[in-house]
């Protein structure tokens, strides 16, 4: 995706997420070459959604909490997929009892019932933009700014997650209907079985991967794959009998993959 844009906007570092040593240290010595080039640190905390339900731990945002504290870096968390539940607490970068300096959410603000994003940032980083003069403030398009309808549905799915005990909710997702992880035909190295709070995701390397999508929609159900991984993000809604029809028909798909 980069590659396309490449010449055309700022250049960005893209590196592996420092979840081992070797990559700790791969990045720090970044820093320590780049750090007067780079403005802050940004990272989907706990798993990355489109870049493959890929995980990692708290100590992974420790570790990044404190590499741009020492280099003087913002850092960024970007919980548009993770944020609200998705990881079984309230923002995915709870549980490493950090705070980010900047964190971007959207998707579930509203409860998915209409487009409305948010940019929360620390006081230092609001009131370094804090300003009238028009060479000092934070310039951009407010054409969408503040709909109000939006922000109506916002407001009322925070009061429900005030009102419900939504937090619980996803311990339904962890043995309702049937799971991916059981299909047989499929080596064992091959069925990654990935899960946290209210969704989960399932890994298949079968050369017929990509052509998953169409062998799950249809009959109600409207499951997408993303390159080789096959995951659901549920509403906290979805009843047991609805979810099992979903991981009922990743099984089938998969069976069917396997036999190919």
């Amino acid at each position: 995706m980069h590659a396309l844009f490449r010449g055309l906007l700022p250049e960005h570092f893209v590196v592996d997420c420092p979840d081992t040593a070797d990559r700790g240290e791969q990045l720090s010595r970044l820093l320590e070459r780049h750090a007067g080039e780079i403005a802050g640190i940004i990272v989907e905390p706990l798993v990355q959604g489109a870049g493959g339900m890929r995980f990692h731990d708290a100590s992974v945002l420790q570790r990044l909490r404190a590499m741009a504290d020492a280099h003087e870096l913002l850092l960024i968390f970007d919980e548009i997929f993770t944020g609200f539940g998705r990881t079984g607490s309230m923002f995915a970068c709870t549980p490493a009892g950090i705070v980010p300096d900047i964190i971007t959410l959207s998707k579930a603000l509203t409860g998915g019932t209409l487009p409305l994003a948010a940019t929360v940032a620390r006081d230092k980083v609001f009131e370094a933009f804090w300003s009238d003069d028009p060479a000092h403030a934070l310039m951009h398009g407010p054409t969408y700014m503040g709909n109000a309808l939006a922000c109506a549905a916002a407001n009322a799915s925070l009061d429900l997650f005030e009102q419900e005990p939504r937090m619980g909710r996803s311990r339904i997702f962890r043995g309702v209907g049937e799971r991916p992880r059981t299909v047989s035909g499929i080596a064992r190295s091959q069925r990654r079985a990935r899960h946290g709070g209210d969704w989960c995701g399932r890994a298949c390397t079968h050369r017929r991967s990509r052509g998953l999508a169409g062998e799950v929609y249809g009959g109600g159900r409207i499951i997408r794959p993303f390159g080789s991984v096959v995951y659901l993000t549920p509403a906290f809604t979805i009843g047991e009998e609805e979810l099992a029809k979903l991981t009922g028909a990743i099984v089938k798909v998969l069976e069917v993959v396997a036999r190919m």
